[in-house]
């Protein structure tokens, strides 16, 4: 009988330290869980990022396919204009001599301001004391 009651003790103990161990690796499994969703979290909001740069980056390309065309199209009406005022300045002569002649001096004085890259630049400029050439007057030489 002693027997049967240290081996019924000894399997309630087994049992217990079974549950004690199964809660334990319970816990484990829960918070490999939690850990599994942060992660797949992160995997999606990645794939999300990668999607949208992607879907940008090909927007961006085609419009630069098509600033290229617009550049292109420009480019060809310059040089069509270039071509069309050559014709003219070789069929009439008071073409060429218009085209050739002196600027007016207040048209000469506005190619006389600075040119200025950005707003910091023209205010470095302002503050030395420089100031620019008013266009409406007449200057002696």
């Amino acid at each position: 009988m002693r027997i049967l009651i240290l081996v019924l003790l000894a399997a309630c103990a087994l049992a217990g330290l079974q549950t004690w161990r199964i809660a334990g690796l319970t816990e484990k499994a829960d918070q490999a869980q939690r850990i599994i969703g942060t992660l797949s979290a992160g995997i999606e909001s990645r794939d999300n990022a990668i999607h949208r740069l992607s879907d940008e980056a090909l927007m961006r390309e085609r419009q630069e396919q098509s600033l290229r065309a617009l550049l292109s199209q420009a480019g060809q009406l310059a040089r069509d204009r270039e071509i069309h005022l050559q014709r003219l300045l070789n069929e009439n002569q008071e073409m060429r001599d218009w085209y050739s002649a002196r600027l007016p001096d207040g048209i000469g004085r506005m190619h006389q301001r600075p040119a200025f890259a950005s707003a910091a630049d023209y205010l470095r400029w302002l503050s030395g004391g420089n100031q620019l050439p008013d266009t409406g007057k007449l200057t002696s030489h």
